[in-house]
């Protein structure tokens, strides 16, 4: 929880933010009164605040359905009675208000005015703050405006999210921020929904608020240029999309179960030997203990900073699998985190790692790697984007979101050396590999891949 400057005497503006999904949440208070923007998935801290300056939450506002989080925003509204505001055009299932051009809410003594700015989504709306003056102060752009950035517009392309054409919705972005946002006084600040390493854009600040004016002057994709331009420059170089981002937008337009009540549901294993075969096994160690002895076929995503995103990207929203840690307090973390992008029901059993397995990874020779690349099948697993820049000139890239569903790709008449940009990612890509390929020697290059980096 980030505190912000108020952007009147009576109005507080209070972010929370959420690092490892780079997600902004709001809350608004004015007089004892509270309206949410956005929230998480574990509502717990929107209730503190509550709580600590004795105010009410009044209204849950969704800026469109989240891709790549899980809102409590259904959960909140059971709790406190506060109604939900959405667009109409989001079509949501769940018990809410219409909230769309030219419809407001009062909170305390200022007014939320709804401002439809579809592009990222054809749902999405921003949120304006206006004071007791009528004066605008903030504007909550949710994914439409990012600092330095602006939402990508390819998230709604599958028939199961609406079948919108990522070229459609990118000329509807421009003038969504050409005659919407950019018309708002220079002076107003902008709080999205999003921060960097957001999957929802591409070059996003390290800043997590600014100005119209600000972004006017200094973001790539408002700057002056044709739409025809913008749709060019938008599309290219997006990021890659993660599985899971389609069942939650899903998911959010139903509204998820209560956060507590559901991370309750998922089964606590005593040890391997009441697991089924033939289930994926995520262990969530650190690589130094999963390489040391792990369960056969097990791959080894690492409890860090992203590990919602690279779960939801390497296993499907509908797949089950088990979830390894190495304490209780570590697999309690980790179902956590799981919950907040809706994959705890894909939890078949959460149990602490299996001590005494056999060792099954080589150690890796980083100066024979050196010497003799030649020597090894080696498989790049960065993004596309990021692989331009290719450090061994034979290397085969193959996206980790990928590896599973490609490593037949694989050449096997050489050892696989498998290697990412810092570490983090071959972990997990070398694992793949190995379950995949048992009978093939697999070398993670690890962190020491930074000394191969011009």
């Amino acid at each position: 929880m980030s505190p912000l400057p108020s952007s009147t005497g009576s109005v507080q503006i209070q972010q929370f933010y959420d690092k490892g999904l780079a997600h902004a949440s709001y809350a608004i208070r004015s007089e004892g009164q509270i309206a949410l923007i956005d929230p998480a998935r574990d509502p717990q801290p929107y209730y503190d605040f509550a709580d600590e300056h004795e105010a009410r939450i009044v209204a849950i506002i969704e800026t469109h359905p989240h891709a790549d989080f899980v809102s409590s925003h259904l959960e909140i509204a059971q709790e406190t009675g506060a109604p939900i505001y959405i667009s109409r055009l989001a079509q949501a299932s769940y018990p809410h208000q219409t909230f769309d051009d030219g419809q407001r809410i009062a909170v305390g003594t200022v007014e939320l005015h709804a401002l439809n700015t579809p592009g990222h989504s054809p749902d999405s709306i921003s949120v304006l703050l206006m004071d007791e003056l009528a004066q605008t102060r903030a504007v909550f752009t949710g994914d439409t405006l990012f600092v330095g950035d602006v939402g990508r517009p390819d998230l709604r392309e599958s028939d199961a999210v609406g079948g919108h054409s990522r070229e459609s919705l990118a000329a509807q972005l421009y003038h969504s921020t050409r005659q919407k946002l950019m018309t708002l006084p220079a002076s107003t600040k902008v709080y999205p929904a999003h921060g960097p390493g957001s999957l929802c854009g591409k070059t996003t600040s390290p800043d997590l608020d600014s100005t119209i004016g600000k972004e006017t002057k200094t973001n790539y994709a408002l700057q002056p240029m044709s739409e025809e331009d913008f749709v060019k420059t938008l599309l290219e170089d997006q990021p890659f999309m993660p599985k899971y981002f389609g069942h939650n937008v899903l998911l959010n337009k139903l509204g998820a179960q209560p956060f507590e009540d559901s991370i309750r549901t998922v089964p606590r294993l005593r040890d391997e030997t009441e697991m089924l075969p033939d289930v994926l096994v995520v262990d969530t160690r650190p690589a130094d203990e999963f390489r040391a002895g792990h369960l056969p076929g097990a791959i080894n995503l690492m409890d860090g900073g992203k590990f919602e995103t690279w779960l939801g990207s390497i296993v499907g929203p509908d797949e089950p699998f088990y979830l390894l840690a190495d304490s209780q307090i570590a697999l309690d973390t980790i179902i956590r985190k799981a919950a907040k992008i809706g994959y705890e029901t894909n939890i078949k059993g959460a149990l602490l790692a299996p001590r005494e397995q056999p060792a099954t990874n080589p150690t890796t020779d980083v100066e024979h790697v050196r010497q003799h690349p030649d020597n090894y099948t080696i498989v790049d697993i960065r993004n596309r984007t990021e692989a331009k820049e290719r450090l061994f000139d034979n290397a085969l890239n193959i996206p980790l979101p990928e590896l599973r569903e490609r490593t037949a790709e694989i050449p096997t008449d050489k050892p696989v050396l498998v290697h990412c940009a810092g570490g983090y990612r071959s972990a997990a890509g070398a694992s793949i590999v190995q379950a995949a390929l048992p009978g093939v020697a697999v070398f993670d290059l690890g962190e020491s891949v930074t000394s191969f980096q011009v």
